[in-house]
């Protein structure tokens, strides 16, 4: 059984949607690449997913006290340990 994906419950957590990429963070999610919703039963199966997940990510947004924008992410830069 698949583990359930809860939107920003942790920083761990990637789904695949055809080919779609989906982390999981406790600000954002993060979708990357490209799916073809084609007209048929692997279609479905994809857009029932993706329409489960953004269900899912949008209820959680309207439950939550919100800001008007989240800051930029805190990104450091570290030695390369290679070179």
């Amino acid at each position: 059984m698949a583990k359930k994906f809860i939107p920003y419950a942790n920083e761990a957590d990637v789904l695949h949607i055809g080919g779609l990429t989906v982390e999981n963070r406790v600000d954002r999610i993060t979708i990357s690449g490209d799916i073809d919703l084609t007209l048929d039963k692997a279609g479905l199966a994809d857009t029932r997913a993706l329409h489960k997940l953004l269900s899912d990510v949008l209820a959680k947004l309207e439950s939550a006290s919100l800001p008007d924008r989240l800051p930029p992410p805190d990104v450091k830069s570290v030695a390369n340990p290679f070179g």
